[in-house]
């Protein structure tokens, strides 16, 4: 990834879309065939002298055509005929975006396989389901993965949608107006490329498909810091349900030898802040003066290497973090069934009001004894429940037993299973 956001690579791609539009001017008979022949050979740069010759004109796009000029010679007369700047800046860069997503939809496509492959795995390892970070009811954690999968999904779908919506090219000249340019080089250009000529642009492809970029990015990012706090929530000692590999030779403090720490999916949720932080620097390059200032050249020149290379290595990370991560099915059924199984009190609930008491009555006794398991030191709920005459006046010891069982959590899970095609 960091290949593409080079001065090198930049400098390319811009050769790369004058050449096209050479290319394109020749086969609408606008540039004799030797001079082509002597583009095709010898257009080519380098970026130490054009930054050499940028010091002097102060202009990089000058630099860069002085440059590919002394390489070509005569010939270089041919070269953006009836362009503007950011008809290679522009064009250039939607180059960069596509091959940039590009490789970030081939990590998302291995992270997606590696939450696949764990989800089949754990579709019946039980584990308790929080709401406000406190114990709910039971779920499987490959229900959780599952849940991730489909973001993932999401996300990658985001992507797809976006390497086409970022594959956008022009040549349109100053103003986009087209005064002094045939938008058929614009047309056989782009195809050449490999892009799609702008609907309307104006000097400018307009900013509102860099922010997408951005935002999309950025979603994705929040996504994998949504995966890494569960992590580092399933991480803590006193959950220990899930755990971060930790390699031989590895410490985790200077101070505490015990110590291992979540420190890979902490670093993930420390860059997604990264990547956010960058959306409102996109949403405002979008408000550019009439059809073009350069207001949002500054900062894009850091924002998009920045987001594309950082997300990259999220997605890398965390895929790593998948792929090592330690599951620990003994303690999440501990951590189930603390005190005495007050996460089946629904199940309670609902035996006693199909046998006859009122829901509001049923509630508060149910109520009652989990509380009581709670606050007591060694509580037990179902102990409490089978100490409580009213509801052994509703319930036999079996129909109370039935309802400490996660058959019925997951018994429709199939439906999610069957969606996911896991």
């Amino acid at each position: 990834m960091g290949k593409i956001w080079t001065d090198q690579a930049k400098y390319q791609s811009w050769l790369d879309v004058e050449v096209a539009a050479c290319e394109a001017n020749y086969k609408l008979g606008r540039i004799p065939k030797e001079a082509m022949q002597e583009i095709r050979q010898k257009a080519a740069f380098d970026s130490e002298r054009i930054l050499q010759i940028e010091a002097e004109v102060r202009h990089d796009v000058i630099a860069f055509l002085t440059n590919v000029n002394e390489y070509v010679g005569d010939s270089g007369r041919f070269i953006h005929v009836g362009m503007t700047s950011s008809d290679v800046l522009d064009t250039g860069l939607a180059l960069q975006l596509k091959a940039s997503t590009g490789l970030l939809l081939k990590e998302i496509k291995l992270l997606e396989k590696s939450i696949r492959s764990l989800a089949k795995i754990h579709k019946n390892t039980v584990m308790i389901g929080r709401s406000h970070a406190i114990h709910g009811e039971p779920i499987t954690f490959g229900f959780k993965l599952a849940g991730w999968l489909a973001e993932i999904i999401r996300n990658s779908q985001r992507l797809e949608r976006l390497e086409k919506d970022i594959s956008i090219g022009q040549i349109s000249g100053a103003m986009g107006t087209y005064a002094n340019t045939d938008p058929e080089v614009e047309a056989l250009a782009c195809k050449e490329l490999g892009l799609i000529p702008d609907t309307a642009s104006t000097q400018v492809i307009s900013r509102d498909r860099h922010a997408d970029y951005v935002q999309t990015l950025a979603l994705i990012g929040a996504s994998l810091d949504r995966f890494a706090t569960e992590i580092r929530n399933l991480q803590r000692t006193d959950v220990l349900e899930v755990e971060e590999s930790f390699a031989k030779g590895q410490k985790g403090s200077s101070a505490m030898p015990h110590k291992r720490n979540p420190i890979r999916s902490e670093r993930i949720s420390g860059l997604a802040r990264v990547l956010r932080s960058y959306v409102i620097a996109a949403l405002e390059n979008v408000s550019l003066w009439h059809e073009r200032d350069i207001s949002h050249s500054s900062n894009e020149r850091m924002m998009l290497p920045d987001v594309s290379i950082t997300l990259h290595f999220m997605l890398r990370e965390m895929t790593e973090v998948i792929n090592g991560l330690g599951i620990y099915p003994k303690n999440m059924i501990r951590n189930m069934n603390l005190y005495g199984g007050v996460v089946f009190s629904q199940r309670v609930l609902l035996a006693l009001v199909k046998n006859g008491m009122l829901r509001e009555n049923a509630y508060k006794i149910v109520q009652k004894n989990a509380h009581a398991a709670w606050n007591e030191e060694g509580g037990n709920f179902r102990r409490n429940l089978l100490s409580d005459s009213e509801v052994l006046d509703h319930l036999t010891e079996e129909q109370l037993e039935s309802c400490f069982t996660t058959e019925i959590h997951q018994s429709n899970l199939n439906v999610i299973w069957q969606r996911l095609d896991l």
